[in-house]
């Protein structure tokens, strides 16, 4: 396959469309449109279909996005070698809110000052979110927290998050798991949508108790959440690192969540061999096991 041609293919998956690609491409719109078709032809699959003013991928078309993501990153690691530079280029990162907020910062602010050469892409969202992105190759690794399906992905434990639960502070409990106030908090859960991997393991609790909340309100951030349950709104479960830095943090009565649920595990997953820019990123972070030991 001619690399031109990938490149041309993956931008226009990236931006969306032909006309957006073309910019990035410094190309005309009909000299994408003409070597898009061209490149169908040789392959004898349509790549696109549209949907309005939209193009998405055929099955084929993700196929193929993944082996491109593949073929391409390879080509520039086989130049970055020969030319002998060092890392370089563009490291697309998916994270949970809570690690992009709370643990990456110094991370990724020792890395920028090691490879100034790198640009880091980094997107958050839920769990699954992640996979998905994982899936489609929008991202090159992701930390992600547990449970999750590993499948196929190569993964590093990367941090040990402590939860707790917080309720508005007219709730005058110290344990989740006794208090008949906690329990009429609980009729409204505060949480991510589908998909956040802690909202799972709460619901997962929940149910082994015997109960179910009447009312789930979705929130997108963590500031959001906090906020709601210090109005009085319902409970919700926080990594404690997260409560420590959030506006309101001080504003809402944290209680300690069972053992079973109280610790929580970030990794880090990706799939494939990891790029020069990966690894060295993965170097930066400390392994939960080789953080314990130090402790000890």
């Amino acid at each position: 396959m001619d690399l031109d041609d990938l490149h041309i293919f993956r931008a226009v998956v990236r931006e969306g469309g032909v006309t957006r690609a073309a910019s990035l491409l410094n190309r005309v719109p009909s000299n994408v449109t003409t070597r898009i078709k061209q490149f169908e032809e040789r392959l004898g699959v349509a790549l696109f279909r549209r949907e309005g003013r939209t193009l998405a991928l055929t099955e084929a078309g993700r196929t193929l996005l993944g082996h491109a993501e593949k073929l391409l990153q390879l080509a520039d690691l086989a130049e970055r070698e020969l030319r002998g530079g060092g890392v370089r280029g563009v490291l697309r990162l998916g994270s949970l809110e809570s690690a992009a907020g709370a643990r990456l910062p110094p991370i990724l602010s020792t890395f920028h000052a090691r490879h100034p050469d790198v640009t880091i892409e980094l997107q958050t969202g839920t769990t699954r979110a992640m996979l998905r992105q994982l899936e489609r190759h929008e991202v090159e690794a992701a930390f992600v927290s547990e449970p999750f399906e590993r499948g196929t992905l190569s993964a590093m434990p990367a941090f040990d998050e402590e939860l707790v639960l917080i309720t508005a502070k007219t709730t005058a409990t110290k344990t989740a798991a006794t208090s008949a106030d906690e329990r009429a908090a609980f009729r409204t859960v505060v949480a991510f949508p589908h998909g956040c991997s802690y909202r799972q393991r709460l619901f997962e609790w929940l149910a082994a108790e015997g109960r179910s909340p009447e009312r789930i309100l979705e929130m997108s951030s963590y500031h959001a959440i906090v906020a709601c349950v210090a109005a009085g709104t319902g409970a919700a479960i926080v990594p404690a690192e997260v409560l420590d830095h959030a506006v309101l943090g001080h504003a809402v009565a944290r209680h300690a969540l069972p053992a079973s649920l109280r610790i929580n595990r970030t990794h880090l997953v990706w799939s494939g061999e990891a790029s020069p820019a990966l690894r060295s990123l993965m170097a930066l972070v400390p392994r939960v096991g080789e953080r314990e030991a130090a402790v000890a």
